[in-house]
């Protein structure tokens, strides 16, 4: 038998959240080199949205170690790892690939920590280093620019589509940043079986943490879609949610869907169900998934299946539905209860990078979807051949940006020049029993704050 011909490809992907390390981890999958063989940690950024063990097991991506880590614990680990990479330090792990799926003020952070980390051991000049990639979870629909300008400096900043890579290249350019590192690719977690009709026929609504905000406007969605399974008793009708109540994910839930569901004047219809679960395995039951602005919707449309961008609320930025502009998805509960079904525009479609390379209804995924990450395989090795790489460089500094920059940093206990503040969590020690228990205290009182106290008080300043 020949020997295996594959490299051994090392990885760390840090994550702050159950949707973005959905996301790090299966595109590390992605770009990674073909001929590798990946060797994936994981590590979770401690924060108010740390995953719990349930919601990991939900995003079902395996890695071969996962942990809990500080920004600071972090970056020394990396450190560690570049030092074993140079052979200074004999049985430290090298990496050679570091996905950072972050918001964007924790990837810069990051990259301004790694390139200190990098540069007080090696010096200003080139380092056997990983290759750095950052990104976004999904539909980027608010704070482009301030978001963008946050994950510049990274070796690739990924692009999802044609459209963001376009947008994305604007802005650097616009800025007089390098704009080399904008990658295209595609959302890695599309695939899945093309759409069949069901029976009985079934409408997933997939509701978002965030969007929209007020308990009047999450009320009047979920009472549409009671609604709507009562006009429709023989149709089974979902309503899919991202956590449960006291989880938190990307972003902040102040009006839980489960409690507002328990008010529904004189319960649930038998044909109406809450369910979680990953979202792929909901939408192989699915024959029309209604929405506001989530990501889901472009999973829905690359299956080909009917997918709907609600305009009950308006088309407006504060929603994000004003992405799905031209779709041919936008259309409102009066309309879907009458029984209308959307036809999704082809060209629009395929600048999103989803049912790319003319899929069609009996194929799904097909031709150009599978050569969406080439790009970035190839750069990432072309990268790891070079035996060394330069310092990162964001566009932000101390010089371009002083008084902001700062700030972000010492979010995560970095000074203005990214090195370890002195009082920042020690990367050596593991916290002990009482104080985890008083973290996990913490984190219960935020969220109790977050879904109960807050909205009451937001409520009497009201009055």
């Amino acid at each position: 038998m020949p020997a295996s011909t594959s490299k051994s490809l090392r990885v760390a992907v840090l994550a702050d959240s159950d949707t973005r390390w959905k996301w790090g981890s299966l595109t590390a999958n992605r770009i990674a080199p073909a001929d590798s063989d990946i060797r994936l940690d994981g590590y979770l950024l401690r924060g108010r949205a740390t995953p719990t063990a349930r919601q990991l097991e939900e995003v079902g991506v395996r890695a071969d170690s996962l942990r809990e880590v500080t920004a600071v614990e972090f970056l020394r680990e990396m450190a560690r790892a570049s030092e074993g990479a140079e052979g200074t330090e004999e049985g430290a792990p090298a990496y050679d690939l570091v996905v950072l799926s972050l918001v964007g003020g924790a990837v810069q952070a990051m990259l301004h920590g790694l390139s200190y980390q990098w540069r007080e051991r090696f010096g200003p000049g080139r380092v056997k280093r990983p290759v750095v990639v950052t990104g976004y979870v999904g539909v980027v629909y608010e704070k482009l620019a301030d978001g963008l300008l946050l994950r510049h400096g990274a070796d690739l900043v990924l692009a999802n589509s044609r459209q963001d890579a376009e947008r994305f290249t604007a802005v650097y350019e616009g800025v007089g940043a390098d704009a080399s590192s904008v990658t295209e690719v595609a959302l890695p977690f599309l695939g899945g079986a093309a759409y069949e009709k069901h029976d009985p026929y079934t409408v997933v609504f997939a509701a978002q943490p965030s969007v929209p905000e007020s308990r009047k406007d999450r009320t009047y969605l979920l009472n549409r879609l009671v609604k709507h399974a009562r006009l429709h008793p023989d149709r089974e009708v979902l309503l899919k949610l991202r956590s449960k109540p006291g989880e938190h994910t990307t972003h902040i839930e102040e009006q839980p869907y489960q409690r507002l569901a328990e008010r529904i004047p004189g319960g649930l219809p038998a044909n109406f169900r809450l369910v979680y679960g990953h979202m792929g395995e909901v939408l192989d039951r699915t024959d029309l998934l209604v929405t506001i602005s989530s990501t889901a919707a472009l999973e829905s449309l690359h299956r080909r299946i009917p997918t709907v961008v609600l305009t009950d609320l308006g088309v407006r930025e504060s929603l994000g539905n004003h992405h799905f502009v031209g779709s041919g998805c936008l259309a409102s509960w009066d309309e879907l209860d009458a029984g209308h079904e959307p036809s999704p525009d082809e060209q629009w479609v395929a600048r999103q990078g989803v049912a790319a390379g003319g899929t069609s209804r009996t194929e799904s995924g097909g031709g150009s979807y599978e050569t969406a990450f080439d790009t970035a395989r190839e750069r990432i090795a072309k990268l790891l051949g070079q035996g060394g790489l330069t310092a990162l460089a964001p566009y932000y500094t101390p010089a371009t940006a002083p008084g902001y920059l700062p700030g972000i940093l010492a979010r995560h206990h970095l000074g203005p020049d990214g090195s370890p503040l002195p009082r920042a969590p020690d990367a050596d020690k593991e916290p002990g029993p009482v104080r985890q228990i008083v973290r996990r205290a913490a984190r219960g009182a935020y969220r109790h704050g977050v879904q109960r106290v807050a909205p009451v008080i937001r409520r009497m300043g009201e009055l």
